[in-house]
Order: C-alpha cells, then sequence, then structure tokens
C-alpha cells in the first residue's frame, strides 16, 4: 500500500500546497522565516517562482497573475508586509479573478527580525481574511482552503505562520493536484481593477458585502472547531498557541479558531456561554482579547499571559497555575552563542576600517548588521530595509557643515536592490554630501545564499541578467563611483578617506563575494598561518574580531622564557581549519607573522 504522508517543515508543507492548489504564479523576498517556502516551490514543475527585488513588487507581480485568472502567491516575512502594504490596501477593493493568497510569516520572540509586529492587524485594517494554520499539516491545507476562499469572496487572503509554525516538522499527508475553477486569459473589467476614486467608492461598498459575507462563513467553517472538554476553563485560541494550550490543558474546552479574521461571533458567544472561566491565548498582541472584549464578553488574557515574544507550554500552564512550575520540563540553559561574520566575510574589512575613522555610520538589514559588535563597533544605526541611505541623507542636512566627513551609509547588495536605489536618488537629487557603501558580496547571503538581480541567476539557479551596480550608481547622477577589493584594508581605507572627503555624492562598491558561496566552499583549501618567530602581539589582526584568529595571553614572564620582548603581552594565531584565505589580517600585519599556504 502506497504511503503518502510525508515528514516536512511547515514552510515545505506550504510550498507541497502550493503546487497541489494548482498556483501558477509564485513572487517573494527571502526573509527568515518565511525563505524556504519558495525555494521548495521552484523545485516542482509547473509553477513559475521568482525572487522579486522586495516585498510590493512581489505582491504587485502576484496581483498580476491573479488579474489574468491564475492562482498566485506572494511569500514575506512580517516587516515584508509593511513594503507590501500600498499595494495591499488596494487590492482588497480590486479582488481579483485568480485565487491570490499572501503568506506572512510574523517572528515572535525576534530570532532573525528588528521587531516581532503582530499582523492579524493588517487583516483586521486591510479588510482581507486571514487563516492561521497550527501545525505543517494545517499549513498545507489552509493554503489550498485561501485559495478556495479567495476565489469564492473575490478577495486577497492571508495565510499567516509564525517562525515556530516555518521550522517545526510534522506528517503531512500528499493529495492530488487541482485544477483551478478559473481559466488564465484576459479578461477587461476596468471598473473592478481601475482605483480612480469613482470606481473606488463602489468597491468600498463591495468590501463590505464580502467581510460580512465572511463573517457568516466562519461561523460554520471546518477550521473553526470546538473541542468538549472540561468546562472549568475553556480557551480560544489559534495558530502555535492551540498546541501549548492543548499540551498544557489537554482536558479543558477549547475553541480553536484557524480563521483569526473576520471571528465567527455567534460561536465565540456560545463557547463563551459553555465554560465557567474564559481565557484568551494568543502570542504577541491582544488581537482576539480586544475583540471579544468588545463583543461585551468577559474573558482573561494579557494580564496573565505574556505580550512579548514566543509563548511556550510551560508559560502558559504557569501563567494559570504558577505552582505547576516543578512538574514541567524546562529546558536547561545553554552557553550564550553570539554571532559573529565568517571567519573570511568580505564585510569585516571594511567595518575594521570605519571604526578606525571618526563617522556615524548609517547601517542597513543584513547581515554586515553584525558590525555593531564588537570589538568593531562600527554601526550606530539600523532601522529597516533601504533606510541607511536616507538616514545619512537627513542627518547631513540636519547637521549642516558640520555633517563634512562625519556620515556613511552602509547597504548590501540585495538591500540597495530592494529598497536602496530611491535613498540613492534621493541623496543626489537633493545634493547631500554623505557617502554610501555599497557591500557587493554577489548573494543575498543573511537568509541563506538567494540569488538576486546582481548575482547573474534567478531562483532556480539558472542564468539571468546581473544588474551593473556601477553603472547603475553613475546612471542616477553620482559621480564619484569607486570600487575596491574589502580584503585589501589598507588600500580600501585610502579610497574611504578620498571618497568621504567629497563634498558632493560618493559611492564606495565593496565588491568581493561571500565565503559561503558553494563555489568557494568547494575549492581546494588554502588558509594563512601564524609564523609566532615574526609575531610582535600589536594586536593588529585580533581587532579584526575574525573567529580564525585567536589570542594567547602571557603570563607574567613567559614572554622571556620564550624569546620574545620583554612587554610582549601575547601573540595570536590562526586556526588553518576555520581560515577562509581572505588575506585581511596579513594586509594588516606589518611584520610577516602571517604567511598563506596550503592548509
Amino acid at each position: 500500500m502506497k504511503d503518502d504522508r510525508i515528514w516536512m517543515s511547515g514552510n515545505e508543507a506550504i510550498a507541497l500546497g502550493a503546487f497541489e492548489a494548482g498556483v501558477a504564479v509564485a513572487s517573494g523576498y527571502p526573509g527568515t522565516p518565511s525563505t524556504e517556502i519558495m525555494e521548495n516551490l521552484a523545485k516542482y514543475e509547473g509553477v513559475y517562482t521568482e525572487w522579486a527585488p522586495n516585498e510590493k513588487v512581489g505582491l504587485e507581480v502576484a496581483i498580476g497573475a491573479s488579474f489574468a485568472g491564475a492562482r498566485a502567491l506572494a511569500t514575506m516575512k512580517h516587516v515584508g508586509v509593511n513594503v507590501a502594504a500600498d499595494p495591499l490596501f488596494t487590492a482588497s477593493y480590486t479582488g481579483g479573478r485568480g485565487g491570490l493568497v499572501i503568506l506572512t510569516a510574523d517572528d515572535p520572540e525576534m530570532h532573525s527580525s528588528q521587531n516581532e509586529q503582530d499582523n492579524r492587524n493588517y487583516a483586521f485594517a486591510a479588510k482581507i481574511p486571514m487563516l492561521e494554520p497550527s501545525d505543517p499539516s494545517e499549513a498545507k491545507d489552509f493554503l489550498i482552503k485561501a485559495f478556495e476562499l479567495s476565489e469564492e469572496l473575490d478577495t486577497p487572503v492571508f495565510l499567516r505562520i509564525t517562525t515556530r509554525i516555518a521550522h517545526v516538522k510534522g506528517i503531512v499527508e500528499k493529495g492530488e493536484k487541482l485544477t483551478p475553477p478559473v481559466e488564465i486569459g484576459i479578461e477587461k473589467v476596468p471598473g473592478k481593477f481601475v482605483m480612480l476614486p469613482a470606481n473606488a467608492r463602489k468597491r468600498r461598498v463591495a468590501v463590505e458585502e464580502r467581510m460580512e459575507q465572511c463573517r457568516e462563513m466562519a461561523e460554520s467553517a471546518s477550521y473553526n472547531v470546538i473541542e468538549e472538554g472540561d468546562k472549568t476553563r475553556g480557551f480560544i485560541t489559534s495558530g502555535v498557541s492551540y498546541l501549548y494550550v492543548k499540551e498544557a490543558f489537554p482536558e479543558a474546552a477549547v475553541l480553536k479558531l484557524g480563521m483569526c479574521w473576520p471571528l465567527p461571533e455567534r460561536m465565540i458567544r456560545e463557547f463563551a456561554q459553555s465554560v465557567d472561566e474564559l481565557f484568551i491565548v494568543e502570542e504577541l498582541d491582544p488581537f482576539l482579547e480586544l475583540h471579544v472584549k468588545a463583543m461585551g464578553i468577559a474573558c482573561r488574557g494579557k494580564e496573565i499571559i505574556p505580550g512579548q515574544g514566543e509563548l511556550n507550554t510551560a508559560i502558559v500552564r504557569n501563567a494559570l497555575d504558577p505552582s505547576s512550575q516543578d512538574e514541567i520540563f524546562s529546558a536547561p540553559e545553554l552557553p550564550m552563542r553570539p554571532p559573529n561574520m565568517c571567519a573570511g566575510c568580505p564585510h569585516r574589512g571594511i567595518f575594521f576600517n570605519l571604526s578606525r575613522m571618526k563617522l556615524f555610520v548609517s547601517g542597513d538589514i543584513g547581515c554586515y548588521t553584525l558590525g555593531f559588535l564588537p570589538p568593531l563597533s562600527a554601526m550606530d544605526s539600523t532601522v529597516c530595509m533601504g533606510a541607511a541611505v536616507p538616514i545619512a541623507h537627513g542627518m547631513a542636512k540636519a547637521l549642516g557643515e558640520d555633517a563634512h566627513d562625519k556620515v556613511v551609509s552602509v547597504i548590501g547588495d540585495s538591500t540597495f536592490i530592494h529598497s536602496g536605489i530611491t535613498g540613492l536618488i534621493n541623496t543626489v537629487y537633493n545634493n547631500s554630501a554623505a557617502t554610501l557603501i555599497i557591500l557587493d558580496n554577489r548573494i543575498t547571503a543573511m537568509t541563506g545564499q538567494q540569488h538576486n538581480p546582481t548575482s547573474g541567476s534567478n531562483i532556480k539557479g539558472e542564468p539571468a541578467r546581473e544588474i551593473d551596480l556601477e553603472g547603475l550608481c553613475r546612471s542616477v547622477g553620482v559621480k564619484h563611483v569607486y570600487v575596491v577589493n574589502p580584503h585589501e584594508v589598507p588600500e580600501t581605507r585610502k579610497v574611504l578617506k578620498e571618497a568621504i572627503a567629497l563634498d558632493e555624492p560618493s559611492v564606495v562598491i565593496s565588491k568581493a563575494p561571500c565565503v559561503l558561496l558553494p563555489e568557494l566552499k568547494l575549492r581546494k583549501p588554502v588558509s594563512y598561518f601564524t609564523n609566532q618567530d615574526n609575531c610582535v602581539g600589536c594586536m593588529s589582526c585580533i581587532r579584526l574580531g575574525c573567529p580564525a584568529i585567536s589570542w594567547t595571553p602571557f603570563a607574567e614572564g613567559e614572554a622571556e622564557q620564550r624569546g620574545y620582548k620583554k612587554k610582549q603581552k601575547g601573540i595570536s594565531k590562526i586556526d588553518e581549519i576555520l581560515c577562509n584565505d581572505c588575506g585581511q589580517c596579513a594586509s594588516l600585519c606589518k611584520f610577516n607573522a602571517i604567511t598563506r599556504g596550503e592548509g
């Protein structure tokens, strides 16, 4: 007998669900925890997949595919919805023809994010239904249901997951690929798709009619379920929080909401009346709690359930029964493992130089944000994707003449394409002297080596046109564009000083590949090693903060015993296994103590 059950992560299950739903077009921007959805979907035949320059473009691509009658998927992490919000709110008015689903991956606890916003609020604000699965199996099934709901109600539909759902694994049952009900083709409906005010006013009425219909559907939808149990305590919950409630209080009555917006109000009232005390368990904002309380229903929620970070079974159990703390297994404390740029990372040379120049460094989102950490400590602000460039410009304008030689911005190649170009255009147009440093490592490194418009390959690894960053910067009016090899640290510093000294816009492109690129990892290993006879303990190499370089301090009198100068405090050593052959340390050493050789 054939077994169609598969062990899959939530992201893998969503990719399978998109394939089985008959998705024709999928577009997204990589961002943990959503990245693997597109990476897995790209492996299926018959689905067009792409990495978009940013989430706004990705959603607009999906809207266009929906207008053509195709089932379309747009994927992004929670902060990506901020970028896509402009088309999102209007797509709520236009609807589409083929089903349109927007995947938002929220990140409670900020495992890899700059905030932990709760995107259920977007469903409420944009008047769009939202489904929220609690495990990988539901993630697949709910995605298929989301497309059906989208076409039935003529609306975009959110599928909300969190980091835990994205990455946890479970058993998923494989199904048959469906044939979407709408035939792909051009159908002109300008009264529906052209959002002039006169048309938009009519569609605004349609949105309310649609949401009322959706509210009625929510009362009998299969994804909203009352699980009978002990009625002393009743729980309303959704998503992964449902699993925590079931583990903490397996005997309790539970209303599990697979559709977290709009809410099934009659079902909620009936459930609330059936239990002695009602609790709302949800991660992050009191979204369900506020709406339940607005219905005039007494309940308890955020006064006992934390409103920050991820929940777990122990937190939920202890919130209601503090005396049970010793009964639940708690994970042992693990040693701190602070993040660090990889050995051989090309960004390290740039930040080493910036740390020695008295500058305010406006940073951006990427693995180069680690330049903030000691010993480099060379980043002073990070706000959101693309913000580095206009923030530096704004500071320069605020400081006036005092800004000269004091403010630079740093941005990665993928982030520059995502939303940095417009900031540079503004800098040029409004004549700011702030220097922009583009860290071109040939890939979108932070989220797992995804291709982007500067890398020369598409999502499938096939050849694609490569954006010429130098030509692009010149085309928007930057007269002074420099290209440097960041591994040549002293030479790079000379170029940086020259660019920063200018009283007009300048761009420095730091061009060197990420050391984790497969073509670099698979080549014959070559590394640097320390000639300790020549080491004078100056610590120049140590200040790079490279994980392949360690420092051995001398005990009192040890320097002379080893044959070194009396005042020498120690020696450095390079781990030839960890070394990735960048040569930054060698470029800084003035004593020939670092030598390149076979590893």
